[in-house]
């Protein structure tokens, strides 16, 4: 590290600091004529419709030449769906929609209505190409950020950087990002300060200040300083490499609608054929049509009994809200977790890291009478810096806040399931769980493991002294741990994990929707029931075990119904799988519990679940709109055919143009604000 002190001082990197100019961070997805047309199936769409245009005016002078113009406009804008058509026939043995067009157009032309046939192949091709682009686009506004990812980074080697492709970065490489550069690795700042970009992470908009001890993200982007980072990633298991597998989940996730939708246009395509082959077979004898007027009225009825409408009403809208809640940092792996999150009735959420930031810290400091604070505090930290613990990690960082002399200790050792204990100067000191001090039997001493009852000859006088302050700091939500010398009670320590900002604001935007909101927690009692009231939850569970907040989960979904679970441990994955919907913790989260959660909230925001509620019963509103209007139009159009007769360039229209708006009502949530 001193090759980056030597760097810094003799002015290596100064041409870095103050020559460069940060790049504005891409913005994904954005709805603009040149990503229109990057899209093949809309400029196939276009063309045939300009080829259309064409031989409409050939026609007016050259019949054969506007045959060959239209035969072309057939093909360009007819190749897709036809091909999708006839490998669904022959691999799937199964008729759908793309078949039924494209026999209504050839049927169109084979009675000389060349121009109807083409403009329903316009129309047709318009519309899916319309839904294909709002999947790609819905796709680039989750997945963008593979863009992002740089393919080399700087790694620092024996006082030299050196290009190496990201692969190859390991667990404990240092880094040089330079200002304006994309970040290559998940890590922590060893060196210096900037402001980060993590909208491609996060969705906020906003840098966020960075500085040594901060972690960083792959694929955000450096601001105006430079960064030495040490990479506590490997490529594979960063944040960045977990949304991309979400993404991937997200693309082969089908909502049940859509499923059964799927399942009804093959047996609806079969009825409409055979209607078609009944009407044409049955009609001259039966009601005394003569064969144009049949064959003319069969075709515009496999136009208009088609089920375009239909089959488009559910996944442009589901994919429009994907897209809607991913700009806002809520990553969905598929459409059946927004159609299952409109129907929620209670959101459950774990507290540690979830409703609380995860991050305790400590609040009281209690030295007994005869000890220095500072010594004692110090003698703490000792000990407790051999633990990785987030309580005892609190307990150092306190010290070194304060300033407190670190000593020397000897023969430290974990005592399992209760705290730390080790010798300084000689003697021995406990630090743990304050369960100890309730009454002397068998219950303490087996949950703390080695230590002795003997341990424990303190007046029955300051024992009630030391619980009745316990009792205070537990009533006001923190955790208490005591210090033990040899056989007395030297000191205690609270500490306390602080409820986020947003706390109280999300649970109440969630009980506004009228949903029921619980919190699961392994804390004690005392502690649940503090946290619960600063955020104002309805239920509060305590005391829980990873199996105990399964069952809890089940018997909210016997009670109520759709439960949302929010976690981020890997002890919330079982609830997570459990729930209807699990949302894990983006950054704080584990990869366990981001592996099985249904959705991601990648910045930690838990006030978006509301909005994303809000989101998800829209979807489902619109979907049933889109389903009326689309189940009405093709009614009508049937009943209009074989009473009064409707034109086929009309039944074209009417029935495409009706795939057209219920696509469009879909795209709506893609700006929609909650």
């Amino acid at each position: 590290m001193q090759w980056i002190q030597n760097q810094t001082s003799t002015g290596r990197i100064s041409s870095i600091e103050n020559g460069a100019d940060p790049r504005e961070p891409r913005q994904p997805g954005k709805w603009d004529l040149r990503s229109l047309l990057s899209n093949s199936e809309v400029v196939a769409a276009l063309g045939s419709g300009m080829l259309m245009l064409v031989a409409w005016l050939t026609s007016q002078w050259s019949e054969p030449l506007s045959v060959v113009l239209y035969v072309i406009s057939y093909a360009v804008g007819g190749w897709v769906k036809a091909k999708e058509g006839v490998e669904t026939l022959l691999k799937e043995r199964d008729l759908d929609v793309n078949l039924l067009m494209i026999a209504a157009a050839m049927g169109a032309a084979a009675i000389g209505y060349w121009n109807e046939g083409a403009m329903l192949i316009f129309i047709f091709a318009l519309s899916g190409a319309l839904e294909s682009y709002t999947m790609e686009r819905s796709r680039k506004d989750i997945s963008s950020l593979m863009e992002l990812q740089p393919e080399t980074a700087l790694r620092i080697e024996k006082g030299e950087m050196v290009s190496v492709s990201i692969g190859k970065l390991e667990i404990g490489d240092m880094i040089l990002v330079k200002p304006g550069e994309l970040i290559p690795a998940d890590g922590k700042i060893y060196r210096g300060s900037s402001s980060v970009n993590q909208a491609s992470i996060t969705g906020e908009s906003v840098p966020v200040d960075k500085v040594v001890g901060d972690e960083v993200f792959t694929g955000t982007l450096n601001g105006e300083g430079v960064l030495y980072i040490e990479v506590t990633q490997s490529a594979e298991s960063t944040l960045f490499a977990k949304i991309i597998r979400l993404v991937e989940e997200a693309e082969n996730e089908v909502p049940e609608s859509q499923r059964f939708i799927k399942r009804f246009e093959s047996i609806y395509a079969r009825i409409v054929v055979m209607a078609t082959v009944a009407l044409i077979v049955l009609a001259t004898p039966v009601l005394g049509w003569d064969w144009d007027t049949t064959f003319y009225k069969a075709m515009v009825f496999l136009v208009v009994a088609s089920p375009c409408a239909l089959v488009s009403s559910i996944m442009p809208a589901m994919l429009s809200a994907i897209s809607n809640r991913a700009r806002k940092g809520v990553l969905f792996k598929g459409g059946a977790h927004i159609e299952n999150m409109a129907r929620t009735a209670v959101v459950a959420f774990d507290k540690t890291g979830t409703l609380t930031l995860g991050t305790p810290e400590v609040t009281d400091f209690i030295a007994g009478e005869g000890w220095d604070r500072q010594e004692l505090l110090g003698i703490s930290a000792s000990i407790e810096r051999m633990s990785k613990h987030p309580l005892a990690l609190a307990i150092v960082q306190s010290a070194e806040k304060e300033g407190a002399l670190l000593q020397q200790v000897e023969n430290g050792q974990s005592i399992t399931g209760w705290g730390m204990q080790a010798d300084v100067d000689g003697v021995t000191w406990k630090i743990g769980k304050s369960d100890i001090l309730d009454e002397v039997a068998g219950d303490a001493q087996e949950i703390t493991g080695s230590i002795e009852q003997d341990s424990l000859s303190e007046s029955e006088v300051n024992r009630q002294h030391w619980l009745s302050i316990r009792s205070t700091l537990e009533s006001e939500g923190k955790t208490v741990s005591v210090i033990l010398r040899g056989d007395s009670i030297a000191g205690m320590i609270a500490l306390q994990d602080a409820v986020r900002p947003q706390a109280a604001m999300a649970v109440k935007q969630l009980q506004q929707l009228g949903i029921k909101v619980a919190m699961l927690t392994g804390d004690r009692k005392a502690t649940a029931q503090v946290i619960a009231k600063q955020s104002g939850v309805d239920m509060v569970f305590s005391d829980l075990l990873p199996e105990d907040k399964v069952t809890h989960i089940k018997e909210l979904r016997a009670r109520y119904g759709h439960v949302v679970m929010v976690g981020d441990g890997v002890n919330d994955a079982p609830a997570l799988a459990t729930a209807t919907v699990g949302i894990g913790m983006g950054i704080s989260g584990s990869g366990t519990a981001l592996e099985v959660a249904d959705a991601v909230l990648m910045n930690d925001n838990i006030d978006e679940i509301a909005g994303t509620v809000k989101v998800a019963r829209r979807v489902q509103r619109i979907v049933k709109q889109n389903m009326i209007f689309a189940i009405t139009v093709i009614l009508t159009l049937i009943t209009a055919n074989f009473i009064e007769g409707v034109a086929l360039p009309l039944g074209v229209i009417g029935h495409e143009g009706s795939t057209i708006l219920v696509i469009l009502n879909g795209l709506r949530l893609l700006r929609s604000k909650p």
